[in-house]
């Protein structure tokens, strides 16, 4: 059975879809197979791996609202490996249709449950908002890997996420755990982003990867070619940094493979 892993912070800009899209394909060049699950209206996920989000006719939507088989919808991507449950702006209607239902919070675990066993890590690209489709993906999923962009105001809002995943903890998924707390868009030249990983390391020590994420043009261009870090350039930081962060999720879970020494 894999594992489930969603990537979330309300706080837009701080690295969510990229982070989401680049450590699937690293784990899947690692030679895991991997699915990538866009649960944002946004669908910049599914934009970024090369797909129209406008030419999807079926997304995960589909699979929550109308218990279609999400085995009909998952595609494959230009990284081997790694296949995509796209999203569509209608995802936007679906939590005003679930909100009256009394399985509302569950209804992401039961389309992940169908597929679980196909995959060695599924990653859900959760949109940047606390609402109710972020609370599925958290439902779903056994960890939370949290970004926080190595900014002024990196630290606002992470008491209330944090919150947030208390509660699902307490009340939905007694079985999730943070993963980890990933620093992005680190540039060392600037002393605030020193500062900034000090303070993150202080308030929150082991919770805070290892691997840092910094800040890189390859890695803001790949999405508009459609294309992940490792495919648009393999040898450039970006490329590097999310290997490196794979690496550390794969030991810290004991999942090295012998093929990867």
């Amino acid at each position: 059975m894999g594992k489930t892993i969603a990537i979330t912070n309300q706080k837009g800009g701080v690295g969510k879809t990229t982070t989401a899209i680049n450590l699937a394909a690293s784990l899947a060049v690692l030679e895991y197979k991997t699915l990538l699950i866009d649960s944002d209206p946004q669908a910049n996920a599914t934009s970024g791996l090369g797909y129209d989000p406008r030419e999807v006719t079926s997304s995960v939507y589909e699979c929550i609202i109308e218990d279609l088989d999400p085995r009909q919808v998952i595609r494959e991507t230009n990284t081997p490996n790694l296949m995509l449950l796209p999203a569509h702006i209608d995802l936007v209607g679906a939590e005003i249709e679930m909100i009256n239902l009394s399985v509302r919070e569950t209804m992401m675990r039961r389309v992940i449950d169908k597929i679980k066993d196909d995959y060695e890590f599924i990653i859900i690209d959760c949109s940047p908002s606390l609402g109710l489709i972020t609370v599925n993906a958290l439902t779903a999923s056994d960890s939370v890997i949290i970004p926080v962009q190595c900014e002024y105001f990196a630290l606002e809002g992470l008491g209330k996420l944090l919150n947030t995943i208390k509660i699902v903890q307490s009340r939905l998924n007694p079985s999730l755990d943070i993963e980890g707390i990933l620093l992005t868009m680190y540039d060392g030249r600037l002393r605030l982003s020193r500062q900034v990983v000090d303070e993150v390391k202080t308030h929150f020590q082991q919770m805070v990867f290892d691997t840092i994420i910094n800040r890189n043009t390859r890695l803001s261009e790949a999405p508009s070619f459609g294309e992940t870090i490792i495919m648009h350039d393999a040898t450039s930081t970006g490329a590097i940094n999310y290997l490196n962060l794979a690496r550390e999720i794969l030991q810290k879970n004991h999942l090295v493979k012998q093929s990867n020494e």
